[in-house]
């Protein structure tokens, strides 16, 4: 398993992204959840869930193979805080085998932590209302 600590979250809210997609596809839930804060909320279940549960969801999620797209529409970062609309498409695999879409926007809050390094604090996806 690779740690964080190989991909550091760069300045650039559209190099963010690239990282969080990348990590997202690989499956790797212990480490797509390295990239958040220990008390960030993540409601990408469709519940805000944070610490143990939040990393378990990611395990679990990310072992059954979705896979996201997303491009950053907006961006507003001041010293510490970063916040990133994103526009993205997820695909679900299904125990049938078939594959949910689900498209939607993203809110993503990002913090500086006392080492100078960008961690999520917040994610809120929200689909469009076709898919919701």
């Amino acid at each position: 398993m690779s740690t964080i600590q190989d991909s550091i979250i760069p300045d650039d809210p559209h190099l963010q992204n690239e990282l969080f997609v990348r990590i997202f596809n690989s499956g790797d839930g212990a480490l797509y959840d390295s990239m958040y804060t220990p008390d960030a909320i993540s409601n990408i279940s469709g519940t805000p869930l944070t610490g143990a549960q939040r990393t378990q969801f990611f395990k679990d999620f990310l072992a059954t193979g979705p896979s996201i797209a997303s491009k950053v529409t907006q961006s507003y970062t001041t010293k510490d805080t970063s916040l990133l609309i994103v526009d993205y498409h997820l695909e679900i695999p299904q125990p049938d085998g078939s594959t949910a879409s689900v498209h939607g926007t993203c809110t993503d809050v990002l913090i500086r932590n006392s080492e100078g390094q960008w961690r999520l604090a917040i994610d809120r996806p929200v689909p469009d209302d076709a898919h919701a």
